[in-house]
């Protein structure tokens, strides 16, 4: 009886377990990788050309997130305060100070500043700052306690299923909507998160969507 195989097929089952091995191994140096903080960029905090003390000009000075982010509300993205924000009251409050140099020349010259972005998602995710702020998703969700920040870092992975606890659970995350920019908020004494933010999905009728077409367009 003829031979159904040639001799070629000797080789196939050392190649099938070398196959099997490489697979192996690129699928848990992606999972290392993908799945770590160092994709997520939790923790990134790139040097700015000047050094904003966000805890200094929200918890000691009081400014409001839109004071500098000022088209949050309004936008699905969340401006970069401009040099004439900045020199609004940098023009009589430390208008000398050398850490500010770079502010001057960019009100000198035109030039904005060119600030590192902390925050960026890919270019396959759809996400509007306006939709969450005005449904009662405080920044403090996605960015952290950025009121105690004196270098703004990356915090929360924003990561899909991260994203996805959200949707599929709103009301741990939601706050009233007079207190969205109150970082510092908390529940009032005896009262639970869960217990508000259920009331808040009733009342505001909020049913966040998980089909892909909401991030993926």
């Amino acid at each position: 009886m003829a031979n159904l195989f040639g001799k070629a097929a000797n080789e196939l089952p050392p190649k099938i377990v070398v196959g099997i091995l490489i697979i192996g191994v690129l699928t848990v140096a992606g999972i290392a990788y993908y799945f770590t903080p160092k994709y997520t960029r939790v923790g990134y905090m790139p040097k700015q050309p000047i050094p904003f003390d966000h805890s200094l000009h929200v918890t000691g000075l009081g400014l409001d997130c839109r004071f500098c982010h000022s088209f949050v509300e309004k936008s699905g993205f969340s401006n970069i305060p401009t040099t004439q924000t900045c020199m609004a009251c940098h023009r009589m409050v430390k208008a000398d100070s050398p850490k500010l140099a770079e502010l001057r020349e960019s009100w000198e010259s035109g030039e904005p500043v060119r600030w590192a972005r902390i925050y960026q998602l890919p270019d396959y995710v759809y996400f509007d700052h306006s939709a969450h702020v005005n449904r009662s998703v405080s920044c403090f969700s996605c960015h952290g306690e950025v009121n105690l920040m004196r270098t703004v870092y990356h915090k929360t992975p924003l990561s899909m299923s991260w994203c996805l606890d959200c949707h599929r659970n709103p009301e741990y995350f939601l706050r009233p909507e007079d207190k969205v920019f109150d970082l510092a908020w908390t529940p009032p004494t005896g009262q639970q998160q869960i217990e508000m933010g259920i009331h808040l999905v009733e009342q505001e009728k909020i049913k966040p969507s998980e089909n892909c077409s909401a991030c993926h367009r």
